[in-house]
């Protein structure tokens, strides 16, 4: 369209149309950008991310990986140190089946450290069948909490799955009366269950079997039976001192010569340690059971309640139940062991150099402290009643 002076004037039809070309044009670029951005987002190849192969992994495979790492496990560190890793371990960490394989150290505990958590651990273990859990939380109740009936329970139920450790226990707690009065002691149970653990290659159950047919305690006499299985012990307990590590054999010094005065005892009181023939085999490391009684009752200033004592070998903890539960020493009245076997074990490692006959200390206090609480032999062959 022209004007007078010769100026055409702009089509408004045709801008319009080239102006939503433009818009059109633009917004398909955008729009193609933004379908770029997505698809960058959705596929892996464009960015090279990998997708995680332990999600492909089934619950399964996952499990029996769990298993193999609890029962080689060193510490209890170790398994947590997984459990904390991510939430998939955390929940097959827990599975029935991961628990029952929990080995000893996994279920370490320290009585400083002990709480509900600990104890609600060690009771998941023990009902999905660890029997390990299962001792250690019966040690714990029956003689650190005196929850006699379930403490009881649950090493009973260790031992009906042939677990030597609670066969012993329950034996001492037979031998005793632990938990009840002197006449509920079962000295015929106690042997029978000693008898079990013993052959189980239980060596303080074995040593306690050989004493107690040397001195007809619970069962006939019979003392050459006694002493082969006394014997047998001190055997079963060099094997274990020779399957150690060769730097822990070197390091001891152990085939040396006791100078110590051997042989106290007359002829036919009995067989004597290892310890009397020279070898100074190093004492067995205490199971961690053990280790939390002698912890626990440490923190309480070493008294477990009035007129209570501990059994004087370091490696066991237990402590009374009643007054005079446990047997003193005959020679000098000042240690007291819930076990023959206890009272051989810290003989040689400690209390054949301390022995005093009654004689001084009468002498020297005036009065008779092993004053017939029960009688204990030089080398643990006599023990008496409470």
């Amino acid at each position: 369209m022209r004007t007078r002076r010769g100026f055409c004037y702009p089509n408004p039809k045709v801008n319009m149309c080239r102006e939503n070309k433009i818009v059109k044009r633009r917004r398909d670029d955008f729009s193609g950008v933004g379908d770029h951005r997505k698809r960058s987002r959705l596929s892996p190849g464009v960015t090279g991310h990998h997708p995680d192969l332990f999600d492909s992994l089934p619950d399964d495979l996952v499990v029996s990986i769990l298993c193999k790492l609890t029962s080689s496990a060193a510490s209890p560190a170790d398994f947590v140190n997984v459990l904390i890793t991510c939430k998939r371990l955390n929940g097959l960490g827990h599975h029935s089946l991961v628990l029952s394989k929990a080995s000893q150290k996994m279920l370490t505990v320290k009585a400083q450290n002990w709480s509900d958590s600990a104890q609600r651990f060690l009771k998941q273990c023990a009902d999905a069948g660890n029997v390990e859990a299962c001792y250690t939380l019966g040690m714990i109740r029956f003689y650190c909490l005196q929850n006699r009936g379930s403490g009881a329970s649950l090493m009973a139920k260790a031992a009906i799955s042939s677990h030597a450790p609670s066969l012993y226990s329950l034996a001492v707690i037979q031998f005793n009366g632990s938990g009840g009065s002197k006449n509920d002691k079962d000295l015929r149970a106690g042997v029978a269950l000693c008898a079990r653990a013993a052959f189980l290659g239980h060596i303080d159950a074995l040593r306690e079997l050989g004493h107690c047919l040397q001195d007809g305690y619970g069962v006939k006499q019979n003392i050459a039976e006694g002493r082969r299985f006394l014997v047998q012990a001190n055997a079963r307990e060099l094997a274990a001192v020779l399957s150690m590590t060769p730097s822990a054999l070197t390091a001891g010094g152990w085939l040396t010569w006791n100078p110590l005065p051997h042989h106290r005892h007359g002829a036919g009181s009995g067989c004597p340690l290892l310890s009397d023939f020279g070898c100074n085999v190093p004492a067995p490391e205490a199971h961690p059971a053990n280790q939390f009684l002698t912890e626990w009752f440490a923190s309480k200033g070493g008294v477990p309640g009035s007129g209570l004592r501990l059994c004087s070998h370091a490696g066991c903890g237990r402590p009374e139940s009643r007054r005079h539960e446990f047997r003193r020493c005959s020679v000098c009245g000042t240690v007291n062991y819930c076990s023959r076997a206890c009272q051989a074990l810290d003989w040689k490692m400690r209390h054949k150099a301390e022995c005093t006959p009654v004689e001084r200390w009468i002498d020297e206090d005036g009065e008779n402290d092993g004053n017939g609480n029960g009688e204990m032999g030089e080398e643990g062959q006599n023990m008496g009643e409470s």
